[in-house]
This record gives C-alpha cells, sequence and structure tokens, in this order.
C-alpha cells in the first residue's frame, strides 16, 4: 500500500491544472491517480479506527465507508445528471469486485498456494444474499415493460423508493444477522500474535478520514466533470467509461488489499472484501443514491439489459466458487477471463 502514497502528488496537481486550464484528458488521468491514493487512506483510516471500536462497530465502519468512495463519485455524477454514468459504474462496481478482484486474489494466492480455503458457511450467506438482491434489481427493468410508457412515471418513481427502503432494510438486518444472531458462523480464532495492532491513534485516524473523505469529494467533482469530454475525445463509450474505467480507478486500493491478502493465505478476508463490498453496493449504495436523487432529479434503478445479464452471470459465478470453501488459480484465471470478456464487450458496445 506504500507505493500508493506516491500518487498523492497529483491531488495539488489536478487543482492546480484545473485552475491552470489543463486539458480534459489530462486533467481525467490527474484526478484518476489523485483518487486511488486517497482511497487507500480512507480504507487505512478506518480499518484503525475499527481496532479501537471492537468487532461489531469496527465492522459496520467498514462497511459503510467501505464503498465511500464509489458513493462520493457517483453522487457527484448523479448530481451533473449523468444517470447512465451512474448506473453503469455501480454495475461495473458489482462486476470488477467479483470477477476482477477475486479472479486476481485467487489467481496470485493460488500461484503461491496449491489450495486456500475460506469460511464456507459466512461466504455461502454472502453469496446467496448478493444473488437475491441482484435479482432485485431487476425488478424495475421488468416493470418498465409491463405498462404503456406514458403511464410510467408517477408509479415507477414509487417502484423506485419501495425497492431502496427495502434495500436498506435487508441491509441492515444483514448486520443483526452477523452480529447478534449468528454471530458463531462469521467468528475466526485469530492467534494473538497474528492480531493487528491499530496503525494510527484514534484521533490521527479521525482525522485522516475526514481530510481524504473532503479530498475526494473535492477531486470528484473535477473528475466527473471530464468523463464526458475525455470519452468523446478518445472515442470510448459513456457505458465502457463507467461500467470499467471508473469502478477501477474507485477500487484500486481494495483491490490491492484483497490481493496483499490472498498472498497471505487469508483467503477468508480477500473474499469478504470482494462479494461483501459487491453486497454494500447493491443494499447500501444504490438505494441511497436513489433516495438521495429525490431531492435533485429522480434517477430511475433500471439498468440495461447487458448490464444486468453481466452482473447476474458475475453473481452466479461468485455462488458457484464460493460453494465449496476452496480456491485455486484455475478459478482466478476462469474469472479474469470472463472479466475481460465482458470489458471487451461493453468497449464495442
Amino acid at each position: 500500500m506504500k507505493y500508493l502514497y506516491i500518487l498523492l502528488v497529483f491531488v495539488p496537481v489536478t487543482i492546480a491544472g484545473k485552475v491552470m486550464g489543463m486539458s480534459d484528458a489530462m486533467l481525467f488521468v490527474c484526478s484518476s491517480l489523485a483518487i486511488v491514493p486517497l482511497a487507500g487512506i480512507m480504507g487505512k483510516s478506518t480499518d484503525s479506527i475499527a481496532c479501537f471500536c471492537g468487532q461489531k462497530v469496527g465492522g459496520l465502519l467498514n462497511a459503510t465507508f467501505g464503498n465511500a468512495t464509489e458513493l462520493i463519485i457517483a453522487f457527484v455524477a448523479m448530481k451533473e445528471g449523468l444517470f447512465d454514468v451512474v448506473k453503469a459504474s455501480l454495475a461495473g462496481s458489482v462486476i470488477g469486485n467479483i470477477l476482477l478482484v477475486l479472479g486476481l486474489s485467487m489467481l496470485t494466492g493460488g500461484l503461491k498456494y496449491k489450495t486456500q480455503e475460506f469460511n464456507k458457511s459466512s461466504i455461502n450467506m454472502t453469496s446467496s444474499m448478493l444473488l437475491l438482491s441482484v435479482l432485485g434489481l431487476s425488478i424495475p427493468a421488468i416493470f418498465t415493460h409491463t405498462l404503456p410508457e406514458e403511464a410510467l412515471t408517477a408509479q415507477y418513481e414509487g417502484l423506485n423508493i419501495i425497492i431502496a427502503v427495502l434495500m436498506l432494510l435487508v441491509y441492515v438486518m444483514q448486520f443483526v444477522f452477523s452480529f447478534v444472531t449468528h454471530r458463531y458462523l462469521y467468528e475466526e480464532t485469530v492467534p494473538k500474535d497474528e492480531e493487528e495492532a491499530p496503525k494510527q491513534s484514534l484521533p490521527a485516524a479521525i482525522a485522516m478520514l475526514i481530510a481524504s473523505t473532503v479530498c475526494i469529494a473535492i477531486i470528484s467533482e473535477l473528475f466527473v466533470g471530464t468523463i464526458e469530454p475525455m470519452a468523446d475525445s478518445a472515442g470510448l463509450s459513456k457505458t465502457f467509461v463507467g461500467i470499467i474505467l471508473v469502478p477501477i480507478i474507485g477500487n484500486a486500493a481494495e483491490h490491492s488489499s484483497a490481493i496483499i491478502m490472498a498472498l497471505k493465505n487469508k483467503m477468508n478476508a480477500a473474499v469478504e472484501i470482494a462479494l461483501g463490498s459487491s453486497l454494500q453496493i447493491v443494499l447500501f449504495v444504490v438505494p441511497v443514491l436513489i433516495l438521495l436523487s429525490l431531492f435533485f432529479t429522480p434517477m430511475s434503478i433500471v439498468f440495461t439489459p447487458f448490464e444486468l445479464v453481466a452482473v447476474t452471470a458475475a453473481v452466479l459465478i461468485a455462488n458457484r466458487v464460493a460453494s465449496d470453501g476452496e480456491s485455486n488459480w484455475l478459478e482466478g484465471l476462469q474469472l479474469v477471463t470472463v472479466y475481460i470478456m465482458i470489458g471487451a464487450a461493453f468497449f464495442f458496445v
């Protein structure tokens, strides 16, 4: 993770570039490189705070801030009316976490260890809930084909709100399940010598969390403003930028964390990072954005058919991979290959 901090130099470079009239393509690159270390600092600060707060509160903090970067970027894009980019980036985060992050973790870990094991019970629960959540996203798309176009507007907004509230409710209930009623499924015995000590004092961690969040919000404003001009100049579709580039930028720090965990033979943590982050996107980030959009221009929850197929296929693969509680490098290679195939398809859309 330390090498990522070198990229912090791009924070002032991005701000200065905006003031000095840097080209949109260069501003996109600089702001992208600036977001990566800021997301890493946010994650590290959250981990340090979690060490002081205990397992329950720590788990809640990690879940809440785990996708904060994506939420901020998506919120800024939503305010700008870039709904297609927002929905593509959310779908891309789910696809990227399951296929790319999990795939690279299994591939790199599998090259070092012949077979790696993880907590089958907890991961199966996460992957099953992920499947049900993604199927829930399909309901609005089906609904739009059952009514004439002129009758959709009023009824559809109500359906959006109902689904968003239900998703948030399920999101809260999963914490009740994992930390209260079925806590034993998620508990792991960690030897004393392997327990991680906080790397920062509590005040320092809180200060770094606040500072990184503010910086990400500022840089995200500049980043989102360059998406359309950059896509046009590079000949890329906004869908490709949203579903491939934006999630990779927002999740870069998280990607490296999962791979490092796999290399340390902590496959349970690596799988939980990938699948847990995807679950947070569907159950927390999506409904929060839908509810926040009511204060601006209401955003629909309808994804394109190809986005839905890609997300559903990724989740089905996750369920299959998690079913045996073991992983190897070939499974990782298969996941990465599917991700490249999907990315290539979106490139030509």
